[in-house]
């Protein structure tokens, strides 16, 4: 996408991710050592590093902070043509911004929630992103069915994602790591490659599959 477009998005992620919000660059650069290193020791967030889905959670968030703040040396070849709004991030990705949003997040439970359980989906409203990414990093290796038979975990969740928008077909994905549409078999039917194609035919962004990811 153009960079006035890749903004755009910058801005997005942050008004829906909220205290969630990460840094692309960042998460770009784990997501590729995942997939060089799936389930090794050198894998930032595998199930098989942890004894359960908590640590897992732990380990990424500490992973991936050490990668945001450049205390974990990633080759130059994980950093290649990833997205970069360094002055953006320092107002996004601070605690003083989270705090602002958890603050939000809190008021509006306050005014609008009628009983008091409601309370409860709060914690899954803070953590929104860790909740998604458990789920796929967890279950997506633990649970599910295998199209490929590989050297890792990777398994897909969902036949038809209407929930994740195509990241349960893990398995898939880690077959095919360059290629923007994660559903392969007929009943499999990726959503965000739908929404996509829709964007690609608006001109907002183009479409691409990369042959070596």
């Amino acid at each position: 996408m153009s960079r006035g477009m890749e903004k755009l998005f910058y801005i997005g992620c942050f008004i829906t991710q909220g205290s969630s919000y990460i840094s692309a660059t960042a998460y770009g650069m784990m997501h590729r050592l995942h997939h060089a290193h799936t389930d090794t020791g050198e894998d930032p967030h595998s199930p098989a590093n942890t004894p359960n889905m908590f640590t897992m959670m732990w380990m990424t968030r500490n992973n991936y902070f050490s990668i945001y703040t450049g205390n974990t040396n990633v080759e130059s070849k994980y950093k290649k043509d990833l997205p970069e709004w360094e002055a953006f991030d320092k107002i996004a990705h601070n605690w003083i911004t989270r705090i602002l949003w958890i603050a939000a997040y809190t008021t509006f439970y306050i005014i609008f929630a009628t009983a008091w359980w409601q309370f409860l989906l709060l914690p899954a409203t803070i953590m929104m992103g860790s909740v998604q990414g458990v789920v796929v990093n967890w279950w997506a290796h633990r649970f599910g069915y295998v199209n490929y038979e590989m050297k890792n975990t990777s398994k897909n969740i969902l036949p038809i994602d209407l929930v994740f928008w195509g990241e349960s077909f893990h398995n898939n994905h880690h077959h095919h790591p360059g290629k923007p549409n994660n559903a392969d078999k007929w009943f499999e039917i990726d959503t965000g490659y739908l929404a996509m194609k829709l964007m690609h035919k608006m001109k907002l962004i183009q479409l691409k599959t990369i042959t070596h990811a």
